[in-house]
């Protein structure tokens, strides 16, 4: 089985709607509905937005499913001059921006765990290299590299530059690095495929609400075709 996890229902209902013999159950408040989504066992959900919601709803769809990988699917605001509003973005590894006990002489993002203390998560190379291949296939302008979360949505080009330059990231959004971590420690592969849905030089809110809904389905494009080949 493949679990898949949104924040909000324009990325999860592409897939709800795909989905056969789907069937919904709710535990720890979040509704689950599993199902075969081109021809593979898959389980989606709607897990809210932030950290963590996200935290919470990946730890509790491990211990229901059991889940061989896990994909967090989306949207994010793009960082750099390179990204455009409809590229995809394929996380390479995902740092939690908002982390910070520099007070005590840490880099920011440090994250505390259990194998070590770590800035970034790394994604499945295997998840990583078939949605590269899905992406040319389908000739979608797609970029591999790093992904920063933070409990806050980044509307000022300012603070995006400065994500950028400080972590080396491509892309910023809202629950990929509780969903990294989370999977982390449980040593389940996993990965972050986000659709930039407004950039750096168009980084305001009515971007973001014109095209988060064909962001969110060309996301869910990418993941759908992504399952039979890991399966």
């Amino acid at each position: 089985m493949i679990g898949i996890i949104c924040a909000m229902d324009t990325e999860v209902n592409g897939y709800i709607e795909e989905m056969k013999n789907k069937k919904t159950e709710t535990v720890s408040g979040y509704a689950f509905t599993r199902g075969l989504l081109n021809g593979v066992d898959a389980v989606v959900v709607m897990c809210g937005i932030g950290k963590v919601n996200a935290a919470i709803c990946t730890q509790t769809m491990i211990m229901k499913y059991n889940p061989e990988y896990i994909i967090n699917s989306g949207i994010g605001g793009g960082i750099t001059s390179d990204t455009e509003i409809g590229d995809i973005v394929i996380g390479e590894s995902v740092i939690q921006h908002d982390m910070d006990t520099t007070a005590f002489g840490d880099p920011k993002g440090l994250l505390d765990l259990p194998n070590g203390n770590r800035t970034e998560l790394y994604c499945s190379e295997k998840l990583i290299t078939c949605a590269q291949s899905i992406c040319q296939r389908l000739g979608i302008r797609c970029h591999t590299g790093k992904i920063v979360t933070g409990d806050q949505f980044i509307t000022k080009k300012q603070k995006r530059i400065e994500l950028s330059e400080e972590f080396g990231a491509i892309i910023c959004e809202m629950e990929g690095g509780s969903v990294g971590q989370t999977c982390y420690r449980a040593d389940i592969p996993f990965i972050i495929i986000r659709a930039v849905s407004d950039n750096i030089e168009k980084s305001n809110h009515m971007d973001y609400l014109e095209f988060k809904k064909q962001c969110s389905e060309l996301s869910a494009k990418i993941v759908i075709a992504l399952l039979s080949e890991v399966k």
